[in-house]
Parts: C-alpha cells; structure tokens; sequence
C-alpha cells in the first residue's frame, strides 16, 4: 500500500530531518531513531543561526520561545519557528521552520516539518507531521494501546506490523484535523485530507479525502 510510504506522504525537502528517512519505506522506521539524530545533526548547525540552550537544546536565533515554555533535549526549534506559552517539549522533537507549538502543548519524540501548526491544546507523541499539517485545537495523537499490545497499521488491503509499542499517527503534507479529535495508534492520514472535529481515528486516510467518521470516509471534490 504505497499511499503510507515516505515518498507519497511527505516533501522531504521541508524538514531539516530529511536524511533520517533515507533508506526507509515506512515513516514510523524512523521513531526510534530520533534521538540519536537529533544529537548528531545539532553538533553541525550553524553557531550564527542557532543557540545552543542546555543539554542538546539547539533554537534558532529568530525563533520565538516564551519564557514559559519548557524545552528538554535533544531538541531543534528550527527557523521563524514559534513557541509559545506554557508549552512543553519533553524531548527528541525536531520542530520545523515556521512552524507553531501553541500554548499548553506537549511534545514528545516527533518530527514537525515546516509550517506544521499544533497551536492550541494538542498531545503529539511518537508521531511525524508533513509540511502545513495542521491540528485544530484539542486534537491529540494516543500513542500507545489500551492493551499495550504492538501497533499494526490497518488500512482496507494491508495490515503491516511496526514492532513499535509507542505510535502515535503519520500525518502527510497539508492534513487539517479538527479540534478534539483522537488520533489513536497506527493512524496514517494521507497529503491533502481533512479529518472532521471530533472523530476517533485509526488505521490508514487515503490522500485527498475527507474523514467524517468510521466508514464514512469520501474524496474531496475538486469544485
């Protein structure tokens, strides 16, 4: 099921993290590798466009970071990007140029690729947006099971074991989600597609769709 691989759900030019995926299929390879990356890819930026803040902390220069925010490492806070009140990043989360970490946010071993916005209220763990994905206020990605059983991702022909038990959901370029939706685990969601406020999510959104509620998914129109 190609429409769930790194080459149909993201523009790996819009992320500082493009060669994290090379060499990969499936996005969620990469989840486990975060950490690691981000600590080798701090030590080669700039010193004139990035401070770097504590342990593995690098924040741009014309970053925004409120004095509330709480940042732990590794962490990149990339270009114009702009993080505001009370938000926390718990660590391993690489956020993209221009995008927004809203009041009360928290992150946890992501990937934002630019533009991305997560500006009001959103839980994002162990999760990968695409360029300009954005989600609405309330709307969080669950990352583990209730079960704590391994994450499958399920779409209607293809059922792949990731051997993760920490997933939360791939969103490609350009998805909305709106507010106070729960994205549960093993959710991917296709370029383009449009999640309705409060739906309950899982398994596999083709791209250019709109999601209304289970089974009830249809594509956009282009008029």
């Amino acid at each position: 099921m190609d429409v769930i691989t790194i080459e149909k759900l993201y523009t790996l030019d819009e992320t500082i993290a493009k060669d994290i995926f090379q060499g990969k299929t499936y996005p969620w390879e990469v989840l486990p590798l975060i950490k690691d990356f981000i600590v080798k890819l701090g030590e080669t930026l700039s010193p004139e466009e990035y401070d770097k803040v504590g342990e593995n902390v690098w924040i741009a220069k014309d970053a925004k970071v409120a004095p509330s925010a709480s940042i732990n490492g590794p962490a990149i806070i990339g270009k114009g990007a702009e993080v505001r009140q009370c938000a926390f990043i718990r660590g391993n989360a690489i956020v993209g140029e221009g995008a927004v970490v809203g009041n009360s946010t928290e992150l946890k071993n992501v990937i934002l690729f630019n533009k991305v916005q997560v500006p009001h209220y959103n839980y994002v763990g162990d999760s990968i947006l695409g360029y300009k994905a954005h989600m609405g206020a309330g709307s969080i990605t669950s990352n583990v099971k209730s079960d704590k059983k391994l994450v499958v991702v399920k779409g209607q022909e293809t059922r792949i074991e990731t051997g993760l038990k920490k997933f939360g959901a791939m969103l490609g370029d350009n998805v909305e989600v709106g507010c106070n939706s729960v994205l549960n685990p093993g959710t991917v969601v296709g370029p383009q597609s449009n999640i309705y406020p409060l739906s309950c999510v899982r398994g596999v959104v083709p791209p250019h769709s709109i999601f209304k509620g289970p089974g009830n998914i249809v594509e956009k129109r282009e008029d």
